[in-house]
């Protein structure tokens, strides 16, 4: 399966799950702090309205969204967030992007750089890796009862790029500015997804052996721990079989 910035996938298939709560809270409180400062109200910010949701997955409290949100508009005092970019090479020359939410970048700036040094990589000059990757709205459908004429044709009219037939299921990827579009054609349509966000696609991927594959995900593992780092995408493609061995080895 393909690696590249479906990281949320690869950990499904990996068997690896996040148990670490404060951790998902932490990264969910400073999106939606600073979606919020773009306006509290969900209902004209769909960005928020995005975060929103994801909080409720992972059933934050109401308070604790309330208050991240009186943080961005605000009318809490809270920490100054700093939004950027840093790019690194991984094991067999994968392009990394990682998107980055501190109140402290030198600190977070050598904290990858060790992470990487650590871990058969390295960070790369600004622009060297991110004109890999492009930036769009992705949906992952997984499952056998997807009607592939149906999700098609309705994808396409709400304004999808395009939509892709993968192992499990179906891909269907779009620009940023019609991402919200799509999304609503398929909950209006009762289509369920596995994974819906705006990330970054890479368009190029690498194919990984067994062990820099392995290096891989641990690095992975890793960088998505970091508190700082908000997502984080590779170029990365590993096969079924090495990703089967890695979830046996748990």
């Amino acid at each position: 399966m393909g690696g590249h910035s479906h990281w949320s996938t690869i950990k499904r298939h990996k068997g690896a799950v996040d148990a670490k709560r404060g951790k998902v809270f932490t990264k969910l409180i400073r999106e939606i702090t600073i979606a919020s400062r773009a306006g509290g109200d969900p209902d004209a910010n769909p960005t928020l309205r995005t975060y929103i949701a994801k909080a409720k997955e992972v059933n934050m409290p109401a308070d604790t969204m309330k208050r991240a949100i009186q943080r961005g508009t605000g009318e809490l005092p809270g920490v100054n967030y700093e939004e950027f970019t840093l790019e690194g090479y991984g094991p067999g020359g994968t392009g990394i992007l990682m998107e980055i939410t501190t109140d402290n970048r030198n600190r977070v700036v050598a904290e990858i750089r060790n992470f990487l040094g650590k871990n058969h990589g390295n960070m790369a000059e600004a622009g060297a890796v991110a004109w890999q990757f492009h930036k769009k709205g992705l949906f992952i459908l997984e499952g056998p009862t997807i009607d592939e004429e149906q999700l098609m044709t309705l994808a396409l009219e709400a304004g999808a790029e395009d939509v892709k037939q993968t192992a499990t299921g179906f891909e269907v990827i779009t620009e940023p500015t019609e991402f919200e579009t799509v999304k609503e054609a398929l909950q209006a349509a009762n289509i369920e997804t596995a994974l819906a966000e705006v990330t970054f696609l890479a368009q190029n991927l690498v194919t990984l052996d067994e062990k820099p594959a392995m290096q891989m995900l641990k690095l992975m593992e890793i960088l998505d721990d970091q508190d700082d780092v908000q997502k984080v995408h590779a170029n990365f493609d590993i096969s079924d079989e090495i990703m089967e061995k890695v979830a046996a080895s748990g």
